[in-house]
C-alpha cells in the first residue's frame, strides 16, 4: 500500500518528507492536519494515503493559523498531533503559536516548518528557527531521511514529556531527498480523548498569561538538557587537532563532502548538534574549550554562531570563532557542497578551486522561461483581461497573489503589479483604490487562496467602500501545490465527501453586490462581465470558474475520456505569431522553416481557446 507502512527493520527508500510521516506513524500519531506548501505537502499527503489503515485523523485545513488551532484542540485532548505547513505558514500561525507555548500540551504536537533557503518556491527564505526562539520551544534539525524519520518520533516524546510544543524544522534538501531509512516499530495508540477542564490554564489572560510564562521559563533548562543528551548530536575528533567546525541541519552532509574533497579528515575535529534552540550548551562548550579556532556551518541566518559567540564570551573562552558574520559563508542564498568546500578551505588556509566543472556543449539549450500548462484557463483569463485593459484606456493597477497565476507576471501578458502573500491582492487593492493611485484596480487571487486569506480583506473593501475589481481564478483545487483539495472541491484530503462551500456564496455574504462567474474559455461572455465589473460603482467580483487542466486531463484519463485534439490548417495560416505572442500556449510550436505555426499533440489538452483568438481561422478541431 505504502512503503512508510514497511515493518520494522525494513531497509526502504524514502523522501525526506515520507521519512517525516513514517517517524511521526512510529510514534503513535493520532490527528494530522496542516496547509499545503512547497516544500512540505507531501508529508500530510503520504499520511493520507494510509490514514484509514491506521485510523488516524489527516486533513487540509483552510489555513495555517486555523491547521495548528485545530490540533490544539486534538492535543489539549490528549492526542499525539502534528502540524504541516511551509516556512511562511507559519507566519500565519504565529498568533496562537505563542499562546500554546505559554499554555503547553498534553498529547505530544509537533509542528513541521519546512523552510525554503534560495527562495526555489517561496517569496522568501526566511529562518524560521526565530519562531522557536521567539516561542521558546525546542527546535529539532534532520541531517537526512533517517534522522527525519527518527527525530519525528523523539519530537512527540519531548513534546509530551514536556508539555511543550516542538518544531521540526525542514528544507527542500531534506524534504526533497531520498535516503534509505531504516523502519522503527510502529506504535499502537489506543489513546481516548479527554480534556481536561482547567480554566485557570486554558484560559490565558492576566495572571493566567504570567504563570504560564514563569512555567515555560522553567521549563527550559529541562528541555536544554534532554537536547544535550541526544544521539543525534555527533562528535568527531582527531588527538592533537585544536581546528573544528560546528554544523546543524543538512549543512553536516556539506561539511563532511567538504573534509572528504580537501584530504582534511585527519586535521580537522567536527560536532554536528541536532538543535539551534536550545543550544546543547554542554557539548558546544566542550567543543569550544579544546580548539583554538572554529568555524560555523549553518544554512541561512548565523543563528547558532552568534549563540557559540555569546557562549565563548560569557565562559571566558577565547577561541577564535568563524561563520557567515566574517563572510566565510554567505548570507543569502541555500548552501551547497562547492560553497561550503571553500569555505572550510579558506579556514584552514588551503589553496582549493573549484575544478570539476559541468562539461559544455556546443549547441544552445532553448531558454524555458514562467509560463502556464497548456490549457491553463488562468491563461485564458489573462488574455482576456489584457484585452479589456487596453480597450478602456484607463491607468490601471493590478494586484497578484500566491498561486499558479502569479505566471501573469511574466511574458506574453506582463500584467501583474505586485504579489506579496496569500490575501495580500484584495488588501493591496484597497489600498491603491482608496488612495485613488489609478482609475482601476483590479484583484487577482486563485480559489484555495481566497478562502486561505482572502475573505476578511474583501469584508474590508465593502466596508470601506473600496471599489476595486476583484477577480477569483477557480480553477477548483490547490493546484501550484500538487492539487490538494480545499473547501470548495467537496472531497478531504483522504478522498472523503464534504460539504461543498461556493465561492460566490461567500462573496455575496460578503456584502459585493456585483458577482459574477464566467468560464475563461469563452473568451466573448468573459470580456463582457470584465467590462460591466470595471464600470460597476463599487466592489465587484468576478469568479473565473474552470477545472486546472492538468486535473481535467487526469480526470478523463481515469474516466475513459479522450481529449478533443485541435491542428492548425496550413494554407490558412498567416504566421502573424498571435497565437504564440499574445496568448502564449507551450503547445503552438512555430517552424521557423514554413513560417507557420503547428500545434504539438502530445501538448494539446484539447481546450479549444486559439481556435477563438485566431484571426485568420486557422485552426480546427481534428478529432480526439
Amino acid at each position: 500500500m505504502s512503503w512508510i507502512l514497511g515493518n520494522p527493520g525494513n531497509r526502504v527508500l524514502l523522501l525526506g518528507n515520507e521519512a517525516i510521516a513514517r517517524g511521526a506513524i512510529e510514534a503513535g500519531v493520532n490527528f494530522v492536519i496542516g496547509y499545503p506548501g512547497t516544500p512540505s505537502s507531501e508529508i500530510l499527503a503520504a499520511l493520507a494515503r494510509v490514514a484509514d489503515k491506521l485510523g488516524i485523523y489527516v486533513n487540509w485545513a483552510i489555513n495555517e493559523k486555523v491547521a495548528l488551532e485545530t490540533a490544539v484542540g486534538a492535543s489539549l485532548s490528549g492526542l499525539r498531533s502534528l502540524v504541516t505547513m511551509k516556512h511562511v505558514g507559519v507566519n500565519v500561525a504565529a498568533d496562537p503559536l505563542m499562546t500554546l507555548a505559554y499554555i503547553g500540551v498534553i498529547g505530544g504536537f509537533v509542528l513541521i516548518s519546512a523552510d525554503d533557503p534560495q527562495c526555489h518556491t517561496s517569496q522568501t527564505e526566511q529562518d524560521n528557527r526565530y519562531y522557536a526562539m521567539l516561542a521558546k520551544i525546542p527546535v529539532l534539525e534532520p541531517t537526512n531521511p533517517q534522522e527525519a524519520k527518527d527525530m519525528t518520533r523523539i519530537a512527540f516524546s519531548i513534546s509530551e514529556e514536556h508539555q511543550i510544543p516542538v518544531m521540526l524544522r525542514s528544507t527542500p534538501r531534506l524534504s526533497h531527498t531520498f535516503g534509505e531509512v531504516v523502519l522503527g516499530e510502529i506504535t499502537k495508540s489506543s489513546r481516548k480523548p479527554s480534556f481536561p477542564r482547567d480554566p485557570d490554564r486554558w484560559v490565558c489572560v492576566g495572571p493566567t498569561a504570567l504563570r504560564r510564562h514563569k512555567i515555560l521559563e522553567e521549563k527550559q533548562n529541562k528541555i536544554k538538557e534532554v537536547i544535550d543528551n541526544l544521539d543525534f548530536n555527533k562528535l568527531i575528533l582527531n588527538n592533537a587537532v585544536d581546528i573544528g567546525i560546528i554544523t546543524v541541519g543538512v549543512a553536516y552532509n556539506y561539511v563532511l563532502y567538504a573534509i572528504d574533497k580537501l584530504n582534511i579528515g585527519d586535521k580537522v575535529n567536527v560536532l554536528k548538534i541536532c538543535s539551534s534552540n536550545p543550544l546543547p550548551e554542554k557539548n558546544v562548550l566542550s567543543f569550544l574549550k579544546r580548539n583554538r579556532k572554529i568555524l560555523i556551518v549553518e544554512e541561512l541566518d548565523p543563528i547558532v554562531e552568534k549563540q557559540v559567540l555569546a557562549l565563548a564570551k560569557k565562559f571566558n573562552i577565547d577561541t577564535e570563532i568563524y561563520g557567515k558574520l566574517d563572510g566565510f559563508l554567505p548570507l543569502v542564498g541555500e548552501l551547497n557542497p562547492d560553497t561550503v568546500a571553500i569555505a572550510i578551505a579558506k579556514f584552514m588556509n588551503i589553496p582549493y578551486e573549484v575544478t570539476e566543472k559541468l562539461s559544455t556543449t556546443d549547441f544552445s539549450v532553448p531558454q524555458r522561461g514562467l509560463a502556464f500548462c497548456a490549457g491553463c484557463p488562468h491563461r485564458a483569463t489573462y488574455y482576456s483581461l489584457r484585452k479589456v485593459l487596453r480597450e478602456i484606456k484607463k491607468s490601471y493597477i493590478v494586484t497578484g497573489d500566491i498561486g499558479c497565476y502569479t505566471i501573469g507576471k511574466a511574458s506574453p501578458f506582463n500584467i501583474l503589479d505586485t504579489c506579496i502573500c496569500m490575501g495580500a491582492s484584495i488588501s493591496m487593492a484597497s489600498g491603491f483604490e482608496l488612495s485613488k493611485a489609478s482609475d482601476v484596480v483590479i484583484a487577482v487571487i486563485g480559489d484555495s487562496t481566497f478562502l486561505h486569506n482572502g475573505i476578511p480583506p474583501l469584508i474590508n473593501a465593502v466596508y470601506n467602500n473600496s471599489k476595486i475589481k476583484v477577480l477569483i481564478l477557480d480553477n477548483e483545487t490547490t493546484a501550484m501545490t500538487g492539487h490538494q483539495p480545499h473547501p470548495g472541491t467537496g472531497y478531504t484530503a483522504t478522498g472523503a465527501k464534504s460539504k461543498k462551500v461556493l465561492i460566490e456564496d461567500l462573496a455575496k455574504a460578503c456584502g459585493v453586490e456585483f458577482v459574477k462567474i464566467v468560464d475563461p474559455y469563452n473568451l466573448k461572455e468573459t470580456q463582457k462581465v470584465l467590462r460591466e465589473a470595471i464600470e460597476f460603482n463599487g466592489p465587484a467580483v468576478v469568479i473565473l470558474r474552470r477545472t486546472c487542466a492538468l486535473l481535467y486531463s487526469r480526470m478523463a484519463r481515469a474516466k475513459g475520456i479522450k481529449l478533443k485534439k485541435y491542428a492548425v490548417v496550413q494554407d490558412k495560416c498567416r504566421g502573424c505569431l498571435l497565437c504564440i505572442r499574445d496568448f502564449g500556449c507551450p503547445a503552438m510550436i512555430y517552424d521557423s522553416s514554413t513560417k507557420k505555426v503547428h500545434i504539438d499533440p502530445f501538448l494539446c489538452t484539447g481546450c479549444g481557446v486559439c481556435v477563438d483568438i485566431c484571426p485568420f481561422n486557422a485552426i480546427e478541431e481534428v478529432g480526439q
